[in-house]
């Protein structure tokens, strides 16, 4: 399945963590579209936005790290485009999976904070049509159940 990465990617840390994740859903089989790796030249917001856009068309599901304070605004508009893509046509897209590792958002999981305090209508465009898990395993297990 080719799946796009979406995930905040502005520091080294958040690179490596995207570019990790890649190789563990690559070593699981699928084919992986990584925003920070796409050459784009010049690197604009509109040719940032054309590659990128283009890559979730291109896709068949979106997995996207939801770490952070708040989902990173550049994933959440990337979980919004495809959430409308998937409600259009749910034949050629199977979903989006939200991957939730960071301890502030399981421990208002664990508290019962509904999906861990996330912005709503993040968690409902991400539920419409897809999971919100908090493992790599959990991701690669609802994965595996749309291939």
């Amino acid at each position: 399945m080719k799946i796009y990465l979406a995930g905040s990617l502005f520091t080294t840390a958040e690179r490596d963590h995207l570019e990790w994740l890649a190789g563990r859903l690559e070593e699981a089989g699928h084919e992986c579209f990584v925003p920070h790796l796409q050459t784009i030249d010049p690197m604009t917001a509109e040719t940032i936005y054309a590659t990128d856009s283009e890559g979730l068309r291109q896709s068949d599901a979106v997995v996207a790290v939801l770490d952070g304070p708040s989902v990173d605004d550049g994933t959440a508009c990337e979980i919004g485009l495809f959430a409308e893509l998937v409600r259009a046509d749910p034949q050629r897209y199977k979903g989006i999976v939200g991957l939730a590792t960071d301890w502030r958002l399981t421990r208002r999981q664990d508290a019962g904070s509904p999906n861990g305090g996330l912005n709503f209508f993040v968690a409902g465009a991400i539920l419409a049509g897809g999971a919100i898990c908090w493992s790599l395993e959990d991701v690669l297990t609802t994965l595996d159940a749309w291939d």
